[in-house]
């Protein structure tokens, strides 16, 4: 249970799922693996882990997907059944989290991604100053 004030609402397209989040994620990463790249269609992922404990309320209609990652580990993509936005996602390293997709969330005041997952993957283009960039996973 959380005491902090905070609440967050992830949302897919078409408002047909949501999620509450109470409290504030333990961390905010981007990642531009190749899988990324095209479960968002974008050049990388923006996401935010919370503990599993920080959802606190759920609507909608979902369907899932796992493939095995190339650590050997499972990674599940929790999308809208009807528009198909990936709300959120989990994976086998990540024990007892979500991990949500930033967009969702339609918060500008998230903090700015913490850590680089995929480095060598980033478009040449892409500029994310200062961030740290993390071991391939």
């Amino acid at each position: 249970m959380h005491s902090g004030k905070t609440r967050r609402i992830a949302t897919c397209s078409c408002r047909g799922v949501g999620l509450v989040l109470a409290g504030e994620p333990r961390r905010v990463y981007a990642c531009s693996c190749m899988e990324c790249q095209r479960c968002t269609g974008a050049a990388f992922s923006y996401r935010a882990i919370y503990p599993d404990s920080a959802l606190v309320g759920r609507k909608g209609e979902t369907r899932s997907w796992r493939r095995t990652g190339s650590s050997g580990q499972w990674l599940e993509q929790t999308f809208c059944a009807k528009c198909g936005s990936v709300v959120f996602m989990r994976a086998e390293g990540l024990k007892d989290a979500l991990s949500v997709s930033v967009g969702c969330l339609e918060d500008p005041e998230l903090p700015p991604p913490a850590m680089l997952h995929w480095p060598g993957r980033k478009h040449k283009w892409l500029c994310l100053e200062g961030l740290p960039e993390a071991a391939a996973s």
